[in-house]
């Protein structure tokens, strides 16, 4: 029988890290919970944006952040917003993350900043400490993308970034558009866009996020803090020909769209180097139609996630990547067609705030170390109109988006505290700014 994820993480614990009113054993216990809700038969989790797996999850943080002391709300984009007064008004603090997963994804990829932003509140409670002004823990919805083809919607539905133009061509892996997805989620479009905050209402978002990459656990380090996150482009590309019998067309004449397609993406690997050191280009969804095993396709969707640090190499390659799709599709004699989905600017974090950090690691005893974040997150969206912060938590293996994503409890502890440090003392800020 598989270890559950509570024994599991309890079992390398050894408590000493629970102080100041933070809890592992608690921690431990709602990440187990949420792994419950859309449970694969590998132990990871399938909760799409916008289904009942994800909106399961979200209610189930709702109940807890209730039972914390917290005002909760979900707003017309799905998001969830727990709010705890201040001893004065102004702008909010805010930390959080999202609930939703990649297909059979693993159990710290969202979960996690919840969590800690949770856990944070819960040490307040314990130890009756009143922060000096308003405090959000904020579940946003779809960050992943794994249902559209375009993630981060709900922080972008927050902020205002996503219009219902963008909205309008977006449908799922079934041919669901938008509106009929959101509409069984028991919301609409209109009540989606009208998710838009005054942003003046949040002074500052900070997000803890398991580091999906090796460099904390080479340097023997828990956690560690980001100082950029690369920008993104998602490219969608859709191949059309011919469909036909496979064993009576001729090989001579056909417009089969996947022999371009496959002419595509090899070349796409080759691409990134001709820009930066930085730059990635991927393809990890193809779709295939009508996808029968005696069958020419007809049609042949994918999506290429583009990203690099430098904004200026991103765009090239982007350019780049729509060029040589062109010339595949006229090599292989189908049609192309191309639509950028979603481009996102690279963001750095504030010298100021890495600073900040920096002493609360010190005074943790935790070097800091300083990481790039090449994968795209909600603090992303949010630090193109506040200031924000990120604090990676080590990834054993660097494993994500698999069910095998792992971060001890230890580590995933000492980011709490961190993230529990950072808020006091940048609160205190934000108050007297405020004064």
């Amino acid at each position: 029988m598989r270890e559950s994820v509570r024994d599991r993480l309890l079992a390398g614990y050894d408590g000493t890290a629970d102080r100041d009113g933070v809890s592992g054993k608690r921690l431990a216990e709602r990440l187990a919970t949420l792994a419950l809700i859309g449970e694969t038969e590998d132990g990871g989790v399938n909760r799409p944006g916008f289904s009942a797996e994800e909106k399961r999850a979200k209610e189930q943080v709702m109940e807890w952040m209730r039972e914390a002391g917290l005002d909760v709300r979900m707003d017309g984009a799905g998001n969830v917003i727990g709010r705890l007064d201040g001893k004065s008004d102004g702008p909010a603090f805010a930390a959080g993350s999202h609930v939703d997963s990649v297909p059979n994804g693993g159990n710290f990829d969202g979960p996690l900043g919840v969590l800690s932003a949770l856990e944070v509140v819960e040490a307040w409670k314990e130890t009756g400490y009143e922060p000096p002004v308003p405090v959000e823990v904020i579940i946003f919805s779809e960050e992943e993308g794994s249902r559209f083809g375009a993630g981060i919607m709900g922080s972008q539905a927050m902020t205002g970034d996503m219009g219902h133009e963008a909205l309008s061509v977006l449908s799922d892996s079934e041919g669901n558009s938008f509106e009929e997805v959101i509409s069984a989620y028991g919301t609409t479009v209109d009540e989606f866009l009208g998710a838009a905050r005054d942003l003046k209402e949040i002074g500052f978002y900070a997000e803890i996020h398991i580091e999906q990459g090796k460099l904390l656990e080479q340097a023997g380090l828990p956690a560690g803090i980001v100082k950029g996150i690369a920008g993104p482009a998602w490219l969608n590309v859709v191949f059309r020909g011919t469909a036909g019998h496979a064993g009576n067309t001729p090989m001579i004449g056909r417009r089969d769209p996947l022999v371009a397609a496959g002419r595509f993406l090899h070349e796409v690997s080759s691409l990134p180097a001709q820009f930066s050191d930085t730059a990635v280009a991927t393809v990890g969804k193809l779709n295939v139609s009508p996808n029968g095993a005696n069958v020419i396709p007809e049609e042949v969707a994918l999506t290429v996630d583009i990203r690099d640090l430098d904004k200026t190499a991103r765009d090239g390659l982007v350019e780049k990547v729509r060029e040589t799709a062109k010339r595949c599709a006229v090599e292989g004699g189908v049609e192309v067609s191309l639509d950028l989905a979603s481009s996102i600017d690279p963001v750095p974090v504030p010298d100021e705030v890495r600073e900040e950090l920096g002493q609360v690691f010190e005074e943790a005893g935790i070097r800091p170390m300083e990481l790039m974040s090449g994968a795209g997150h909600d603090a992303m969206i949010l630090g193109g109109h506040v200031p924000m912060a990120m604090i990676f938590v080590k990834s054993i293996e660097g494993i994500s988006h698999n069910p095998a994503e792992w971060s001890d409890l230890g580590d995933c502890i000492t980011a709490v505290h961190l993230l529990k440090q950072f808020a006091e003392q940048r609160m205190v800020k934000m108050a007297a700014h405020e004064g």
